[in-house]
């Protein structure tokens, strides 16, 4: 029974050698050398979610790099063709916090550009790689803001090794931007003063850009994480739609809901010498990705980002 409420799926475009884990072992110079595998394992993802909600199919947002948009532009052009958004991921998955502010601005310009020249539509929103906005690197907002766009999806309220602002709010919000951007300037950490989103009310055009954390459910005062990715492959699906289930019809809220199109690829090639945390997070159970995901898109109801903060 779908959902009356409706959540923002979301993709986040990119290879397999390309994640974070894995940049030990894999130098961005030698990304070239690797298999490519991103147009076959996109096109699976397309395919199921045309395949979704009888012959209307299922939207979604799709956060791409700007390097594999500058190789691959055909790709963009055809996921913006089945009606879908096309969002940014950064240029070639550089972590936010490893990065300058003028480095960030202009990683964000660069891949804009990219990918508006390539689907030919207005690119809005940005999700950081690695979900590297964090509390050192709270600046970023305001220069997405200045950048054009008009909402980001990367903070995650959760305790985690590589990422995460346990204290952020866990569902939308509006961060006003006051333009004064530099080392070590952050967009107010007290989030508790931050008001909650709301299109009706406020233009984010003007001065404002929508935080759209991912979505976690709470569970004896601890925010889990349970909307994607690594953890839709490990926990039993049941599990997981009882959460998103209670954000939807307790709380009364949209979910975020992401995934990579590696994930729906289980023969894609080992990586050597990298850690066994890395190798567990990265190939657990890779086969039940597209079954799962079959499940979520009949459980719930989903659009695009754009279309669930409204936008357009």
């Amino acid at each position: 029974m779908l959902n009356p409420i409706t959540n923002a799926l979301t993709i986040d475009l990119e290879d397999y050698y390309m994640v974070s884990a894995f940049e030990s072992v894999v130098r961005k110079e030698h990304w070239r050398k690797h298999e490519s595998r991103i147009e076959r394992n996109t096109h699976r993802v397309l395919d199921i979610l045309d395949d979704a909600d009888g012959d209307h199919g299922v939207k979604a947002t799709f956060f791409c790099l700007g390097w594999v948009g500058e190789r691959y532009p055909h790709l963009i052009r055809e996921i913006e063709r089945r009606g879908h958004e096309i969002a940014s991921h950064g240029y070639d998955h550089q972590l936010v916090y490893c990065m300058t502010p003028e480095q960030f601005r202009q990683d964000v310009l660069i891949s804009k550009q990219i990918l508006e020249d390539a689907s030919g539509k207005e690119v809005i929103g940005y999700r950081a790689p690695s979900y590297s906005i964090t509390e050192k690197s709270l600046w970023a907002l305001e220069i997405l803001g200045e950048e054009g766009y008009r909402y980001d999806s990367s903070i995650f309220p959760i305790h985690h090794d590589r990422y995460g602002i346990p204290t952020a709010p866990r569902f939308p919000f509006l961060v006003r931007l006051n333009g004064q951007v530099g080392e070590g300037t952050a967009v107010p950490a007290d989030f508790g003063q931050m008001p909650p989103w709301n299109a009706d009310r406020v233009d984010v055009r003007d001065g404002a850009i929508v935080e759209y954390p991912i979505s976690t459910v709470r569970m004896m005062g601890v925010n889990v994480p349970i909307s994607g990715g690594g953890y839709m492959r490990l926990f039993p699906y049941g599990w997981i739609r009882q959460g998103l289930s209670k954000i939807n019809y307790v709380e009364k809220q949209p979910f975020v809901f992401y995934l990579h199109p590696w994930e729906f690829d289980p023969e894609q090639p080992r990586m050597a010498n990298i850690s066994v945390l890395s190798r567990f997070r990265h190939y657990i159970n890779l086969s039940g990705t597209a079954g799962k995901l079959r499940r979520l898109l009949s459980d719930f109801t989903f659009s695009s980002m754009r279309e669930v903060i409204g936008l357009q």
